[in-house]
């Protein structure tokens, strides 16, 4: 799973309420018009993300005290952390249903971005793993399911109705890197640019090198350009992995132990 927490999103600790179990998740979708932008802008999802719970905060009327869903899933296969692990949601429409299931929001809309992608499929389906494993129980039902409202829209609910399944009919992917192939017999040097995680991030040509290099190695990445918390991530575990200093960032040593052919291990 690939997931940008709040403190990625430099949010504070959600003050929602504390939800230890449910019966299951929901699945939400924005119900308003949403930019193609997404698709290929992984910034543009941060900052839906971040005008959502916004746009929550700043409606008095309802008293929201956080984004109301616990996690949404952008077209990239990102999960971005909203109300979070444990907490219950304020966005399945009253407060039995709201203590009865967590929520994802899958950001497509009603118009637009209407059609989810594969990876956000995945990704949602990530975020129901991940809250299944944490206190949701199997139940997945769209908002729809007990509440008058269009959402999650048709294409979702079908998504739903049919169990939410993967892309393909493939398993959850594992967390772990996967079996190395065979090492490249050399690579470029350090082009002399850090890589760092970043809000909003940053399409880089050497990220996206970087990100082939440790694809190439085995490693679960996505080699989109975009050097934002997941690939920090797996930086992280390969520098731990060879005895670098953990932080995340692509220096000179970093970069230089990703080429090196000598270390393939992963």
């Amino acid at each position: 799973m690939q997931l940008v927490t709040r403190d990625q999103l430099g949010w504070p600790p959600s003050a929602a309420a504390s939800q230890p179990t449910t019966l299951g998740t929901k699945i939400h979708y924005e119900g308003t018009p949403v930019s193609t932008d997404l698709l290929s802008d992984h910034s543009a999802c941060i900052q839906e993300w971040q005008d959502i719970r916004a746009s929550h905060m700043a409606n008095t009327a309802e008293g929201y005290v956080d984004v109301a869903y616990n996690f949404a899933a952008c077209p990239h296969g990102y999960v971005l952390e909203g109300r979070g692990l444990g907490r219950e949601t304020a966005a399945n429409g009253n407060q039995p249903l709201n203590h009865a299931h967590y929520s994802v929001c899958v950001l497509v809309g009603d118009e637009g971005l209407t059609q989810p992608t594969d990876a956000q499929l995945n990704a949602a389906r990530d975020a129901i793993e991940y809250l299944q494993a944490n206190g949701a129980g199997d139940e997945i039902k769209g908002h729809r399911d007990g509440y008058p409202t269009d959402c999650p829209g048709d294409l979702l609910y079908t998504w739903v109705q049919q169990g939410a399944p993967r892309p393909g009919g493939g398993s959850n992917p594992s967390p772990s890197p996967a079996p190395a192939p065979a090492p490249a017999p050399s690579g470029p040097a350090w082009p002399g640019e850090y890589l760092r995680a970043q809000t909003p991030m940053i399409h880089d040509d050497t990220a996206r090198a970087w990100q082939q290099r440790m694809s190439d190695r085995g490693w679960r990445i996505t080699v989109d350009g975009w050097y934002g918390p997941a690939s920090a991530a797996v930086c992280r575990q390969f520098q731990a992995e060879k005895g670098l200093t953990v932080d995340g960032i692509v220096g000179p040593d970093t970069w230089a132990c990703a080429f090196r052919t000598d270390n393939v291990t992963n």
